[in-house]
């Protein structure tokens, strides 16, 4: 899971259920909509380096300006993750007696089970992209370190406890740091729930090899 900060709270590239939104609400996500997927449409065509925000505004039949009103940048373009506010719901949702590793796992799977094929694609091509792309190598720390901030919170919401102990941000780092094994980078094969359940009950285990 990783995010734009400026990314609406409904969603945009998923098949879950979403509160209903007003025209105009409804009209923003789709430009918002269109300009990642053009976007996401020129990178594997000619690049991410090769391809510019004037380039992508045009294929969303957009201009600059409105481009940047959605974007800051065309880095978040491909690092925002419309999926965050969904799965945010998912794991709040889950029964109180799971443990947090559980309601993490079940949350991910009804999440990735839920989406629309295209929804799915676009998830695996954006992922791949960010471990694929040199340019956008740095950005892997700081969505890694954003992630494990936004576990840890949702872990002492769940828990009662404080997002910034040692124990559980320990616990939102290990989670992370797990799941992202189960990205193959190479194949563009994103998150496998198999894998997934699997890592789950490895940690769970105590992680004896």
């Amino acid at each position: 899971m990783s995010a734009d900060s400026k990314a609406p709270p409904a969603q945009a590239h998923t098949g879950v259920a979403i509160p209903r939104m007003g025209l105009r609400e409804r009209k923003k996500e789709r430009t918002r909509r269109t300009i990642r997927t053009e976007a996401m449409r020129l990178f594997l065509q000619q690049g991410y380096a090769e391809t510019t925000v004037e380039q992508i505004a045009a294929a969303a039949d957009v201009s600059p300006s409105t481009f940047f009103r959605y974007f800051p940048s065309k880095e978040q373009v491909a690092i925002a993750d419309d999926l965050d506010p969904v799965m945010i719901r998912a794991v709040e949702a889950q029964p109180a007696d799971l443990s947090p590793l559980r309601a993490f796992v079940r949350a991910t799977v009804e999440v990735f089970d839920s989406l629309e094929p295209d929804d799915l694609e676009f998830e695996q091509q954006r992922m791949k992209l960010i471990y694929t792309v040199p340019e956008l190598a740095s950005v892997i720390a700081r969505e890694t370190e954003r992630n494990v901030r936004m576990v840890a919170q949702l872990i002492a919401d769940r828990t009662g406890r404080a997002a910034d102990e040692l124990e559980v941000r320990a616990f939102a780092g290990a989670l992370i740091g797990a799941m992202s094994t189960t990205f193959d980078a190479t194949s563009g094969i994103g998150l496998d729930m198999e894998k997934i359940k699997q890592v789950a009950d490895f940690l769970e285990s105590g992680m004896r090899l």
